[in-house]
């Protein structure tokens, strides 16, 4: 609750406080976000500017959407609507609850990584593509560098928090990222002509999230292991291992790695062009 921002920085009357600003939010009063904001940067605490809702990160110009994802709890793994293209390695499915969060919007740009690390590595040039060629050791040097200019603690996402936004939240069930129809949502091998392309090109998701079947690989913060069939809370993968979690398939990608349950693995030091990363925070 914003509220509590307030009332930690109050050191009296924080039942007043309490009472007040929880009209101020009730009644959605014009002011109280930019108030809100305001006491967030004045305590310095930059990250509760964006609790629950929607933010626009800037690096040097350049911008980067992140889509709040309301925590909830799902279904992980080759749930029914997967079919036969399911692997085993989707199994068993699982209950997984989630605290909520931010993902990006887009995959990470080739102007946005330029911008934070100063070069760029992909092989398919162009500014607004998805950056290609990156090892998960690679965007952990990223990360490191943009939250250092940032303040803030932006990371990969788990593999259950890409599940989760890739799926829409509590969705209808597709096959792919907010489609039945992995054309209407991908650029994959039928018809990436082997390139990347601008992100969010495709139709979005039901969160308003692009390219999560398609375009790129997307690494995620995962060691890789098989499932269990308990019901876990934030999990985060195993402790150790050797092989790091991709997930969403690639313009190289035949349409079943696109599906939103498909899993793949890579040591965290591979890089190759199908290869990239989207934040989460």
């Amino acid at each position: 609750m914003k509220c509590n921002v307030f009332i930690s920085y109050s050191s009296k009357d924080q039942k007043v406080v309490e009472a007040m600003c929880a009209y101020l939010e009730q009644h959605k009063v014009r002011w109280f976000d930019a108030l809100y904001d305001y006491v967030c940067k004045l305590i310095g605490k930059p990250d509760c500017q964006t609790d629950g809702k929607d933010f626009v990160l800037n690096i040097k110009g350049v911008e980067y959407p992140m889509v709040f994802v309301e925590g909830g709890t799902f279904d992980m793994g080759a749930t029914s609507e997967q079919g036969s293209d399911a692997s085993s390695n989707e199994e068993p499915v699982h209950q997984v609850t989630l605290s909520s969060y931010h993902i990006g919007k887009y995959e990470v740009t080739q102007d946005l990584w330029e911008a934070v690390m100063g070069s760029n590595p992909s092989n398919f040039t162009g500014a607004r593509r998805p950056v290609d060629d990156v090892s998960w050791d690679d965007c952990q040097e990223f990360i490191r560098k943009l939250n250092s200019l940032t303040g803030q603690n932006f990371r990969l996402p788990t593999e259950a928090e890409w599940e989760f936004a890739a799926r829409g939240g509590n969705s209808s069930g597709y096959k792919y990222s907010g489609s039945r129809a992995i054309d209407d949502v991908a650029w994959y091998d039928d018809n990436s002509g082997y390139t990347t392309h601008n992100v969010g090109t495709k139709s979005p998701n039901e969160l308003g999230i692009y390219d999560m079947s398609g375009n790129v690989w997307e690494w995620c913060s995962d060691w890789y292991g098989e499932y269990i069939s308990s019901a876990q809370t934030n999990p985060k993968g195993p402790d150790s291992g050797s092989l790091r979690v991709l997930r969403g398939g690639s313009w190289g990608s035949l349409a079943g790695y696109c599906r939103v349950s498909f899993r793949f693995d890579l040591s965290p030091d591979y890089r190759y062009g199908t290869l990239g990363l989207r934040l989460c925070l």
